[in-house]
């Protein structure tokens, strides 16, 4: 009898494709004692044709059918759908390319997703041959059928048909797949491409000599007033490049900045509509000196690090330090000029006019950004080698838009070279073989063998054992490098005689020289080792990135800058207002998935503080301590006991019954995180009064097979009860799957009243959406429901602070939103320490801003609202 996913796993080589191999796991369901909804996901592929896996979760896999044309609304339109191997339940993330010559080869993405609740036993109806479910996803809802044939052919061929409900929609009046084309996990799409059709050419670089017609004799351009407000277009993130004709620039790494001139009058505002014509004062002026009468010019602010390369810290540096004098404007579209709207002129045209306008412009801060001739996978290739962000796409002839469009497309960069192998880790958990690879390359310079990290991800059981097999004769008492990771980093190493090579592809390289965000992609055995070094980046002028056209892919620099790496147990220090913080380990990595080391998160502590400390202030504080970084084992701490903590206050009140601490100073956070503190979770309630919380919070917690959609649905839901109530909230993601409502109290109920009421809430709530909203904690309450945590309103009970880190993967930060971003929000985990910053920057603590202002008060007539008796 075949295993299960044993023909999933027969057709795929998981050394070289990015899939997941998976693991059958056991059924699960929505019945007593079970703790998960079924999950299914739809994900769109452009493998020989592009089509939709349509996968359901039962009996521990993903039951799939390839459906060619996608699903349909439209009762009356019956959807082929072949049925296909089984996949493992971890597919129903999987976004990516899978490689050429490989099965299914082409670009997926995850184009919806939700939980499916059979109408009859699955698997009975399954074996049927007639399954009838309900979806409740991001894009399809109501009931539908799948339906066996008694079609011939090698495969199975069954029948996906829109049941006749609220949710069913004529295909004359709406096609979902057109309609909504992109991913729900991420910001990306598929463009389609021709298959079988003749690789196209490459597209010529418009002439130098630029248009000398009047706006008004521009394809599709009519008169107009000018417009107040005009969002940017957005693009689309993809595998590949597309087929068709396209042109493409350099991705620039810095803020997008929207330009309305009037009459001389310059604003600058910011892709969410923020004025920042004051933080760039020089670029308006040379806005200005072009002298038009109106326009809109589009375009990303940008700093060049000391290679040419756009510099996103040396941005905000700028920013931070009111030196605006260095920040470049790279202009790439005109939607409007001179009294004239040019949204539906073919992007070339619009181009050509800005060129235009451009030309007598002798400003430094204000450049255009040029597009390029050659095939996009070679420029990419450029940009990449030059440690750039990637490419932008652009389709010729497409109009413009504020919004993200499929028109305008990004292709990101991926670095990978050769490392030599000096070492692996021995495996933790269920892990076979070994944990990880250490990696070495020599320095340019002295020839010195130098640590430059660790790749852990990118094998499965069949490479671990294979390349154990490889490791083990080659294990030496003494490290080949010469800074070898010592303390934590060195428990359990074996070192290695340098002559394995591994192929890496990773996001990028440190300061100190060691890889972030490594994938193993294979060893190698055709060069020697001794000339392995770090394949450094060429000087690049990027007010063209001309230097793309004449460097070959191939080339190597001849000349850089060396880089040494410290050791990485040499401790650093975070200079702050109150003195400085010693930090130990700094190159320790908390989470492998990003590569964020603990002086990196130390600085990300130390750059919001001005936002973190106001919510900390008075307030005890509970610590999430990972030593071991985030995968380790964690420890909550509620006291200071034992902790070395510079600048913490710690009060004994006979009222907790323990010390507790209080972080109201930079000097104390930066000092939690150099005791491995990940974590900051917060009272409701300060010390001014730890008898009486200011607050209470409800905290939405899903199940977490349910789609986001259903998040956003119940935090609205939520928001209406309190309006009705008469009570304001305030809003955060949770950092996680969640989202959580602060409401702001005045001091006057005591811990017992105030989580009554809290629970009083959530039980009214559940009880009018039973089918929503559970009241009752514990993951078996909560299938295919989400539960209103009231927990965390007890004394003693604690909230993750808002700017603070989670321990999860990617390092996300709960951050406080405005309540009208809620229906955009792509996920509770939306920010994390590396992107959380541009938010900032843009709108400070704005979402907030109102919070300790509020005063308000639970009373008599809240409560019998929601069914208190008093």
């Amino acid at each position: 009898m075949e295993k299960p996913l044993e023909k999933y796993r027969d057709m795929r080589d998981f050394e070289e494709s990015p899939e997941p191999p998976g693991i059958a796991k056991p059924a699960r369901g929505k019945r007593k004692g079970q703790a998960h909804a079924l999950q299914y996901c739809i994900q769109k592929h452009d493998a020989s044709h592009l089509h939709y896996d349509f996968r359901l979760e039962l009996d521990g896999v993903l039951k799939s059918w390839a459906v060619p044309k996608g699903p349909s609304l439209d009762p009356k339109v019956k959807r082929l759908a072949i049925h296909v191997e089984d996949h493992p339940l971890d597919y129903a993330t999987f976004e990516g390319t899978i490689p050429e010559g490989h099965y299914g080869a082409g670009d997926v993405i995850v184009w919806d997703r939700g939980v499916w609740i059979p109408q009859d036993d699955p698997a009975k109806a399954y074996t049927k041959g007639r399954l009838k479910f309900e979806l409740k996803g991001e894009k399809l809802g109501g009931l539908w059928n799948l339906v066996r044939t008694h079609m011939p052919g090698k495969q199975e061929q069954w029948f996906l048909i829109k049941h006749q409900d609220s949710a069913a929609r004529p295909d004359s009046e709406y096609d979902v797949v057109t309609a909504e084309p992109d991913s729900v996990l991420s910001d990306r799409s598929i463009v389609e491409k021709k298959h079988g059709a003749e690789k196209p050419k490459p597209i010529k670089k418009a002439p130098a000599k630029v248009r000398k017609e009047k706006s008004t004799q521009l394809t599709g351009a009519r008169k107009a007033k000018l417009p107040e407000l005009l969002k940017p277009e957005l693009a689309t993130l993809v595998e590949s490049a597309p087929s068709g004709e396209w042109s493409y620039e350099i991705k620039f790494d810095g803020y997008r900045i929207m330009a309305r001139i009037d009459h001389g009058n310059v604003k600058l505002f910011t892709r969410n509509g923020h004025d920042w014509t004051h933080k760039l004062p020089g670029q308006a002026e040379a806005l200005a000196a072009l002298g038009l009468e109106s326009a809109w010019l589009d375009g990303e602010m940008v700093v060049a690090n000391e290679q040419g390369v756009p510099d996103f810290q040396a941005l905000q540096n700028a920013f931070d330090s009111g030196r605006s004098g260095n920040i470049v404007y790279y202009l790439f579209d005109l939607p409007y000029l001179n009294g004239v709207d040019l949204r539906e002129v073919p992007v070339e045209e619009r181009r050509a006019a800005l060129a235009t306008v451009l030309k007598p412009n002798e400003n430094p801060l204000l450049r255009f950004s040029d597009a390029f001739g050659e095939s996009p996978e070679a420029l990419l290739n450029s940009a990449c080698e030059m440690q750039m962000e990637g490419l932008i796409g652009k389709r010729l002839g497409s109009p413009y838009v504020s919004r993200r469009t499929n028109d305008w497309i990004k292709l990101k960069c991926k670095h990978r070279q050769e490392f030599i192998v000096v070492g692996f880790t021995d495996p933790k958990g269920a892990r076979s073989a070994f944990g990880a690879l250490l990696l070495g390359l020599h320095d340019r310079d002295s020839g010195e063998l130098r640590y430059a990290g660790k790749v852990g991800t990118g094998f499965n059981e069949a490479t671990l054992k294979r390349i154990h097999e490889q490791l083990k004769p080659l294990q030496t008492k003494k490290p080949s490098v010469v800074n070898p990771p010592s303390g934590f980093e060195a428990k359990g190493v074996h070192w290695l005689k340098p002559t394995l090579l591994a192929e890496v592809a990773f996001a990028e390289m440190t300061k100190d020289g060691s890889v972030r965000h490594a994938v193993f992609h294979g060893l190698r055995d055709d060069k020697p080792a001794e000339d392995i070094t770090e394949e450094l980046p060429k000087t690049v002028n990027t007010s063209a990135s001309k230097a793309a056209k004449k460097k070959s892919v191939a080339e190597k620099p001849d000349t850089a800058a060396p880089k040494t790496a410290p050791s990485t147990a040499a401790p650093s220090q975070i200079g702050l207002a109150g003195g400085k913080v010693r930090i130990t380990h700094p190159d320790r990595v908390i989470d492998a998935s990003s590569g964020t080391t603990k002086m990196q998160l130390a600085e990300y502590y130390a750059s919001v503080a001005e936002w973190i400390l106001p919510q900390l202030k008075d307030r005890p504080v509970a610590l999430v301590r990972a030593p071991d970084g985030i995968a380790g084992e964690l420890f909550f701490q509620k006291n200071a006991e034992r902790l070395a903590i510079p600048g913490i206050v710690t009060l004994d009140k006979e009222l907790t019954g323990q010390p507790v601490m209080i972080i109201n100073n930079a000097k104390a956070l930066i000092g939690a995180v150099q005791m491995s503190t990940v974590e900051l979770h917060t009272w409701n309630a300060t010390s001014v009064d730890l008898d009486r919380p200011d607050r209470f919070v409800l905290d939405l917690d899903p199940d977490p097979a349910l789609p986001w959609k259903s998040m956003i649905e119940a935090t609205q839901l939520t928001l209406t009860v309190l309006d009705e109530l008469g009570l304001k909230a305030f809003l955060k993601t949770s950092g996680g799957k969640g989202i959580h409502l602060i409401v702001p109290l005045t001091r006057k109920h005591g811990w017992d009243e105030v989580k009554d009421f809290s629970h009083a809430i959530v039980s009214h709530m559940a009880k009018l959406l039973p089918d929503r909203f559970s009241a009752v904690s514990g993951p078996k309450n909560r299938v295919g429901r989400i539960f209103i945590d009231y927990l965390r309103n007890g004394l003693g009970a604690t909230t993750i602070c808002a700017y603070a880190v989670r321990t999860r993967e990617g390092l996300p930060v709960s951050v406080p939103i405005f309540r009208e971003e809620v229906a955009e929000l792509k996920g509770g985990n939306q920010w994390n320490v590396h992107n959380v910053h541009e938010r900032l920057a843009e709108i400070g603590d704005e979402p907030w801003a109102d919070l300790k202002k509020t005063r308000q008060t639970i009373t008599a007539d809240m409560r019998r609202r929601v069914g208190m008796k008093k």
